[in-house]
């Protein structure tokens, strides 16, 4: 397993981490994700751990709680050996105080989650989205509160736009207060958006990106082709409408080329589609979830090799769209080179 550095801190985290949201099964999104229990869990996160996934990725809002204590009870005797990663803001409840990241909100919500986690700190906790309600400085006051009282190490945000975490950031450094150094974000090879704006801030600012679904919800498994239906088992039935909307075309042409790399090499497709992804710019770690021990092994073997740069350039062509406005790629134009420059070419100009 290969580490690095999660943003401008020094925390060291696994390029691929685990997700637990497979843990509980309840309600109408977890229960088509899947319906680990505890023994099942343990041994899941001992395929992990050996394999060097020691980060643990959960939130309060998975499965209604059950995922943090599952992970809780699953880790009993091995803590140590494990980051654990984990979110608050999104709803938990009806109530007003059931949401957000208000002071009284943050500090229940953090105190609920150690209790069910079954530990004293949480090495990695992000704010789940942004609460345009409360004001910044609040917030981060809080989180910084909590940190130096040992019950958060790091801290971090998820699903931000770039404007709401660069006035957090700015307002961390006008107090002195803890940053921000993980941005967990939807990244994968039919879903770039991610390198337009945030991307960009990410290298500036020192933040890291911890990807979620990096296999587009499901679709590049290899499972999903074009001119076929979506196979039976697939949990697609049941959570499309959760996840980040994907373009049929696009979908198919990167699967198509995927096929087309796996046929080549000894990986299959989602390991392609992994290690792809773990070799982007500002990607710290990528969370892998796993229904089953199988898939879990299959998953971790996206790591300890590169593609060649060849599939790499293929895949770069066949998922690139233009990004939209302001983020349009004037560098292409000449004279603006300088004012605009890519972080990566054009694949599809330079073809």
């Amino acid at each position: 397993m290969e580490y690095r550095q999660l943003g401008r801190s020094g925390l060291t985290v696994p390029v691929l981490a685990f997700g637990a949201g497979t843990f509980g099964g309840r309600g109408p999104l977890f229960s088509g994700w899947g319906n680990t229990q505890v023994a099942e869990a343990r041994e899941l996160i001992s395929i992990a751990v050996d394999a060097g996934a020691t980060m643990i990725d959960t939130a309060d809002v998975y499965s209604d709680g059950a995922s943090e204590e599952i992970l809780g009870a699953a880790i009993r005797g091995r803590r140590d050996q494990l980051l654990i990663s984990t979110k608050a803001a999104l709803p938990t409840g009806s109530a007003p105080a059931d949401a957000g990241t208000s002071r009284s909100r943050l500090i229940t919500a953090v105190e609920a989650a150690l209790r069910r986690l079954g530990t004293d700190r949480i090495d990695l906790f992000q704010l789940h989205a942004f609460d345009a309600a409360t004001p910044v400085e609040e917030t981060l006051g809080t989180l910084d509160r909590l940190v130096q009282d040992g019950k958060l190490r790091y801290v971090g945000a998820s699903n931000f736009a770039g404007w709401q975490l660069m006035k957090s950031l700015g307002a961390s450094d006008d107090h002195g207060w803890s940053r921000y150094v993980a941005h967990q974000v939807y990244y994968s090879l039919v879903g770039r958006d991610y390198e337009a704006e945030l991307m960009p801030l990410g290298l500036d600012q020192g933040v890291g990106a911890v990807v979620w679904s990096p296999l587009a919800w499901g679709r590049l498994t290899g499972r999903i082709r074009r001119d076929q239906p979506i196979p039976p088992s697939s949990r697609l039935h049941t959570t499309a409408e959760f996840g980040p909307p994907v373009d049929d075309e696009l979908l198919y042409s990167v699967v198509d080329t995927l096929l087309e790399i796996a046929d080549q090499t000894v990986r299959t497709v989602p390991q392609i589609a992994l290690n792809w992804l773990i070799n982007r710019p500002t990607v710290a770690s990528v969370i892998i979830g796993a229904r089953d021990a199988e898939q879990l092994r299959q998953n971790l073997g996206a790591t300890g090799w590169r593609l060649d740069p060849e599939h790499v350039r293929r895949l770069d062509a066949v998922s690139y769209r233009l990004p939209p406005y302001p983020h349009f790629p004037y560098h292409r134009q000449e004279g603006f080179a300088r004012l605009a420059p890519p972080l990566f070419p054009d694949p599809q100009a330079a073809a």
